[in-house]
């Protein structure tokens, strides 16, 4: 279907990649062949290593005071801003099982020898300042409803953030500016670094690719970040063991998406 709807690019160079329309359709075969991947190369081990350590910090660091309950939900929730960037060894194995090259966990490493390192870096810095960014806000949303006021035990917070104005105050504002947050990371990501994995250009030629794939795909790559949310929320349910599976498929999904979405 892609390769039938390619975008005319009078300007179409090694530096400006040629963007093609993509539908619906292809947003299931990027899933299937996502899943291919992961069963090809399982990394659900790989992501309970690193997934927990990090919910271990968080439970610690509650035991020692309740002072950053409020930023629990937008850390979790930042996850999806650092999915693109966390993902970049997946891709490398994608690009790899592709090319019908062996496919071991020491090639998600191969990045690091990339040509486009620099680039990675540079765009991986952009994504770290965005969700720091987003931490600042969501602590800033915070003390607009509630000041400084620090919860007196997680129960107490549950009942202020659900059953108060404020609270509710606070999930529709949290989330309508986590929403521009999202939007923003879509837009600079969707393609970018799967762009670098597979060619040596620089981190804003990346990034001008992918801002061009959803201008060019809007309706098509708001149902991918639906698609994206919607996976992260289902795998978190139950206590995070869901996202072993998903954060690897999706990654994997991405590097098709981006197969789909920019002329090779």
């Amino acid at each position: 279907m892609a390769d039938e709807k390619a975008i005319t690019d009078a300007y179409a160079s090694p530096d400006r990649p040629m963007i093609r329309k993509i539908g619906p359709a292809d947003l299931w075969d990027v899933l299937t062949r996502g899943v291919d991947d992961f069963k090809a190369k399982p990394s659900h081990v790989l992501l309970l290593v690193i997934l927990y350590p990090i919910v271990g910090l968080i439970l610690i660091r509650l035991a020692a005071g309740y002072d950053i309950l409020p930023l629990i939900f937008p850390m979790l929730a930042g996850f999806a801003l650092l999915g693109p960037m966390a993902a970049i060894g997946l891709y490398e194995l994608s690009r790899r099982r592709e090319l019908g090259l062996d496919v071991t966990w020491a090639h998600a490493f191969d990045v690091l020898r990339s040509p486009s390192i620099r680039a990675i870096v540079t765009l991986s810095a952009v994504m770290m300042a965005i969700y720091f960014a987003w931490l600042g806000a969501a602590m800033a949303i915070y003390r607009l409803f509630f000041g400084d006021a620090v919860p007196a035990s997680i129960e107490e917070f549950v009942r202020q953030i659900f059953t108060t104005p404020a609270g509710w105050g606070l999930i529709i504002v949290g989330c309508g500016v986590g929403f521009l947050f999202a939007v923003v990371v879509l837009a600079i990501s969707v393609v970018s670094f799967p762009l670098l994995i597979d060619r040596d250009v620089g981190a804003m030629t990346a990034i001008h690719t992918s801002v061009r794939s959803v201008i060019a795909n809007p309706v098509t790559m708001a149902m991918w970040g639906l698609i994206v949310a919607g996976s992260l929320v289902a795998g978190s349910l139950p206590f995070l063991f869901g996202l072993a599976v998903v954060m690897p498929v999706l990654g994997h999904a991405t590097w098709h998406l981006y197969r789909k979405v920019v002329e090779r």
